[in-house]
């Protein structure tokens, strides 16, 4: 099994509704998200995916979180904007894309990191 992986980043406001504690109130984060995609077999180039490819459309998916107020988008008016769902997010964003999509590791800070895949 071949896998690569690539990272970008985003910065945006959020607050977790019903959660008790200061994560409840409006804050920020410069979250750090990596993309994982993976696949037995090369192609005749021998990549599994051009790194190029693979940046650009996260980082497409990322312009419509970077430096918005999570709550207020449409994906998140009724899901909470936790680290667990902008992964989750992500991920079913770029999957129809990127069949090789293997996992969304999003990066809240540098000890905390939530990780989507199915």
């Amino acid at each position: 099994m071949y896998s690569i992986k690539v990272e970008s980043v985003f910065s945006a406001a959020h607050n977790l509704r019903a959660y008790k504690g200061k994560c409840e109130e409006l804050h920020g984060h410069n979250w750090k998200v990596e993309v994982i995609a993976s696949r037995d077999k090369l192609d005749k180039t021998g990549m599994l995916l051009d790194f190029k490819y693979l940046k650009k459309k996260l980082n497409v998916c990322l312009e419509k979180l970077d430096h918005k107020y999570l709550n207020r988008l449409a994906c998140f008016r009724k899901v909470n904007p936790t680290s667990e769902n902008i992964a989750q997010y992500i991920y079913s964003t770029l999957k129809p894309e990127i069949p090789e999509l293997k996992s969304v590791v999003v990066w809240e800070n540098s000890a905390s990191c939530a990780i989507y895949e199915e």
